[in-house]
């Protein structure tokens, strides 16, 4: 048997493809939107069909963008830009970007956020991880959803809130426990909790460390996910 002269680095040939697949996934997403925009189900058969469609997409497209930048970062290529941003600019954003799937699936948003909160975070980093939320959200909630941020002892608490069934136990005690090779074989990886954490954990200011918090009940009765930064 004969061994290849020159070695291939697989990780970074998956990370060029998982690059590929983000936007040829993203812009599966934009032409699905665009036509059920023209042509709208005519029943509930083909409206259930839409949305199952347009969530697995847009599920993919949020995956494919963790597994990219969760890469970069442990390979020390992500770059972190800390800068001062209006809070309701940034989850305006994110709530635009989903519009066509929340009012796909009936869901009703609301957005709290005080027009001149403003904090020091990496708006493209945050942005991601609030896109997670909403669109795992979207799966489980029944109607309701509720963004909103505001500042408590110091940090600033951005969260998402839902009217489903809430989090279960397992993952109240430890959110992102499952990312392990036991939560891989299982075929649960909560990855989107791990990517989370690990943007909260590059916000820092002295002693203090960003972290997420999963939490059920108020406001609305189901899951709450709560990102606060420092």
């Amino acid at each position: 048997m004969t061994t290849p002269t020159n070695s291939v680095d697989f990780s970074l040939v998956l990370a060029s493809s998982v690059h590929d697949m983000k936007n040829s996934i993203g812009m599966l997403v934009a032409s699905l939107e665009s036509f059920i925009e023209d042509c709208p189900p005519a029943n509930e058969k083909q409206a259930k069909h839409f949305n199952t469609l347009h969530y697995e997409a847009s599920r993919i497209n949020a995956e494919l963008v963790q597994l990219l930048t969760i890469y970069r970062m442990q390979n020390g290529h992500l770059p972190l830009r800390v800068d001062q941003h209006y809070v309701i600019d940034v989850l305006e954003d994110q709530l635009a970007r989903n519009h066509s799937l929340l009012d796909s699936r009936n869901i009703h948003p609301r957005l709290e956020c005080d027009d001149n909160l403003e904090w020091a975070f990496d708006a493209d980093l945050i942005g991601s991880v609030v896109q997670n939320v909403i669109v795992n959200c979207s799966r489980y909630t029944r109607n309701e959803l509720l963004v909103s941020a505001k500042v408590e002892n110091d940090f600033l608490r951005i969260f998402v809130a839902d009217d489903g069934t809430g989090y279960p136990p397992s993952m109240l005690e430890a959110p992102t426990s499952s990312v392990s090779g036991s939560g891989v074989n299982e075929g649960s990886t909560h990855l989107g909790l791990y990517f989370a954490e690990e943007i909260a954990r590059l916000h820092k200011q002295k002693n203090r460390v960003g972290y997420i918090r999963l939490e059920n009940g108020a406001p609305l009765g189901g899951g709450c996910f709560n990102l606060m930064l420092p």
